[in-house]
């Protein structure tokens, strides 16, 4: 229950992101819904679909379909609300990277996967919804961008599996990585901390 009740609250960041992008670039309704749709379960399908586990898991139950129809109407209802768009992108995207992150590393570890192999599981959860939506929507997706996106959902799960070891709850672990991938997102933000950009000289 309690990894499904995490699945579902990623489901709904992922999918308030993808309104906030939806809205920013002026598509009707029908295109905000696919947006915020794809958002939420991009990640999870390719995820599926590499571990074989199929039918893919928002077909198997309705609730993440009405979870993200209730997300898109909460967001364009509230979305004057939702102040500063790209301040409230940037933080339901942040908080779906950490809770989805750790979503695919459960999956990973319920197919009985190595560590290493959770923890992409894990970044291919959380990163490739976004992937899609940026693309849809003609941006670059932030993945491929300079900021510290993927690479948070890297060092937080390989820090769970590093918690895991340690004499503390497994429930402690797990929210303990979602804290701290969401942490390093924001603190890199802040502190404008990127990867280098690759480039000849004089291509900059």
């Amino acid at each position: 229950m309690f990894y499904f009740a995490i699945d579902i609250l990623g489901t709904i960041a992922f999918a308030i992101s993808g309104v906030v992008v939806a809205m920013e670039k002026k598509l009707d309704l029908f295109g905000v819904f696919i947006i915020a749709f794809v958002t939420a379960v991009g990640g999870g399908t390719l995820r599926d679909i590499l571990i074989g586990s199929t039918p893919v898991v928002w077909l198997t139950t309705s609730v993440y379909l009405f979870t993200i129809l209730g997300a898109v109407i909460f967001a364009v209802l509230f979305i004057d609300y939702l102040k500063y768009l790209r301040k409230s992108l940037f933080l339901f995207d942040t908080i779906g990277i950490g809770l989805y992150t750790m979503v695919g590393i459960e999956k990973g570890i319920s197919a009985d996967l190595i560590p290493m192999m959770c923890v992409a599981l894990g970044t291919i959860t959380a990163s490739f919804g976004g992937v899609i939506r940026d693309i849809l929507c003609n941006e670059i997706p932030v993945i491929f961008r300079k900021e510290i996106y993927a690479t948070a959902c890297i060092l937080g799960g390989a820090g769970y599996f590093v918690l895991k070891r340690l004499p503390i709850e497994p429930t402690y672990a797990y929210i303990a990585a979602i804290v701290m991938i969401i942490i390093i997102r924001l603190f890199a933000v802040r502190y404008h901390i990127s990867l280098p950009n690759i480039y000849r000289n004089g291509n900059r």
